[in-house]
Formats: C-alpha cells, structure tokens, sequence
C-alpha cells in the first residue's frame, strides 16, 4: 500500500517525565523516534517543558497505534493521557520527520494537559508558531 491509499490517523497525547530522570533525556528519546517513526511513516511533534511532553503523531493507523503502545509502556512516561485522535485528511508536518521544541516555563503545556478532545488539538495547533522547532 502506498502512503497516498493508506488512510492517515493522528493522535495528540500528554505525559510526565519520570521522577529522577534528567531533562536530557528528551533528547535522547527524540534522537531514536526521528529514526524508528521515519521508518514507520510517522511524522509530528514533541514539545516538553521541563516536566510535561505533548506529542502530536500522524501516520498509518496501525504504525500510530503500535507506536502508541510502546510510549505508554516506556517507563520515561508516566501519566499517558491521549487528548485526542481521529482520521486525519493530510499531513500537517512535511518540513521534518520527527519534530522536537522545548518551551519555556510550565505553562503552555499546562493549558494543553488541561484540554481532551478537539480543544486540546486546537490549543496545541494554535501554540506551533511559538516553538522553535528542531527537525
């Protein structure tokens, strides 16, 4: 099945870092999922404040799926809410694979980990331009 007949599905989740882990550590999780999710077709990105990670994944329905289950096993996440998911019509990430931004203070991811659904979506969506994104 080519990427143009396989029907695309996003996921957008929120999650903790794990206590006694260092900040550092997202950026070895962002160095293995550009590799694992270029192979999978899975493109988005990963925002952490210092505490809290929002992703925002789109891709094949079943690599999302598997991918999703691997992040609420790995035990650097913990509290693995998934705010929102649905079919998605086209990509919204073409200029990189696997996106990484790190934002300043709490509070921004907050609002968005206070979120479910397609307010939480827009919320994140709404907050893109702010990110100094690393691709």
């Amino acid at each position: 099945m080519t990427e143009e007949s396989t029907p695309l599905y996003e996921v957008l989740y929120c999650s903790t870092l794990a206590q006694n882990l260092p900040p550092t550590t997202v950026g070895t999780i962002a160095s293995q999922a550009r590799v694992r999710n270029a192979e999978l077709g899975i493109t988005g990105l990963l925002v952490f404040d210092g505490m809290r990670f929002c992703q925002h994944l789109e891709g094949p329905h079943d690599a999302v799926d598997q991918l999703m289950q691997r992040i609420a096993q790995d035990p650097r996440h913990v509290g693995v809410r998934v705010a929102y998911e649905a079919p998605l019509a086209s990509r919204r990430y073409t200029g990189f694979g696997m996106g990484l931004a790190e934002c300043e203070g709490p509070d921004l991811m907050a609002g968005v980990h206070a979120l479910d659904g397609k307010a939480a979506l827009g919320h994140f969506l709404a907050l893109l331009p702010s990110f100094d994104i690393n691709g």
